[in-house]
């Protein structure tokens, strides 16, 4: 999979700018795949300026067109990419620690309330409002302009975007308020969400901010097991309950829960549960 803040972080042909480990940019897709995977050690904003592309997690998919914005948690997504027009998209990378950075600015300012869990989701809608739209094309006039902006009209303006997000949406809101309570990522709810992806192991060290010895001793001491051999359980484990509860072809379910082909995906599934899927698939049904 292509780590995607890796490459718009390092790309200097985008328009974008960078603070700390934010980065935001104004971003056209030069990738021509019609499916591609990628991941990200940072929440990011998408706001769609032109084309439309689906965003696909293991919670959901979302197809979004010009004027819709979407939130993705760290982690990674299956994009399928459509060729009837361009796709140009507003990106914003934001940091924990800007996150954090806001919500402390914020204590005793207003009240959060959500009644869903804020670890409970890969990625959301954000509805569009007036003020964000006018949120979007302000940063477009400082992507497009001669000159970076200074770094403290730069910070103003990424914490606009986030108290936007606060005072639009309660989900988000709880989310960036459980952020401040840690100061790492929650390892557990990384590994839930992104298990079923062809990451390598120092990815997931990436996306846990972890180097990759404290990823691994963290892991043990979490799991009682190696990453390896809990993530092949976790995708056995997923791939069983699509088999039993959806129509798609065991192809279908390979790719879904990140085997590298069907070859892998029987022999693996046959050593943990004793059944190819073939077999388990006929074995439901008596």
């Amino acid at each position: 999979m292509l780590n995607f803040y890796k490459i718009v972080k390092e790309n200097l042909s985008f328009n974008r700018f960078e603070f700390r480990e934010t980065v935001c940019l104004e971003y056209t897709c030069p990738i021509d795949a019609e499916q591609i995977g990628i991941f990200s050690r940072n929440d990011y904003l998408v706001y769609v300026l032109s084309g439309k592309k689906t965003y696909k997690t293991i919670n959901g998919e979302w197809t979004l067109g010009p004027g819709e914005s979407l939130y993705l948690k760290k982690g990674a997504e299956i994009i399928h990419q459509y060729f009837d027009d361009e796709y140009c998209m507003l990106a914003f990378f934001l940091s924990d620690e800007l996150i954090k950075e806001t919500m402390d600015e914020m204590k005793g300012m207003t009240l959060l309330h959500c009644e869903q869990d804020p670890d409970e989701f890969s990625a959301a809608v954000v509805q569009t409002s007036e003020y964000l739209e006018g949120y979007f094309h302000s940063m477009l006039t400082y992507f497009r302009g001669i000159g970076r902006p200074p770094d403290h009209i730069l910070v103003l303006k990424l914490k606009e975007l986030l108290l936007n997000l606060i005072n639009s949406d309660p989900l988000l809101a709880s989310y960036f308020k459980s952020l401040t309570f840690s100061d790492k990522p929650s390892l557990q709810q990384v590994m839930e969400k992104n298990f079923c992806f062809k990451l390598r192991i120092e990815d997931y060290a990436e996306l846990c901010h972890r180097s990759l010895s404290t990823f691994k001793r963290d892991f043990q001491e979490i799991y009682n097991e190696t990453p390896g051999r809990w993530i092949m359980k976790r995708r056995v484990e997923r791939a069983a309950n699509i088999l039993a509860n959806s129509d798609q072809s065991i192809s279908e379910i390979a790719f879904e829960t990140g085997f590298e082909d069907l070859s892998h995906f029987s022999r693996v599934f046959k050593k943990i549960t004793g059944k190819n899927p073939t077999e388990y698939k006929k074995s439901l049904s008596f």
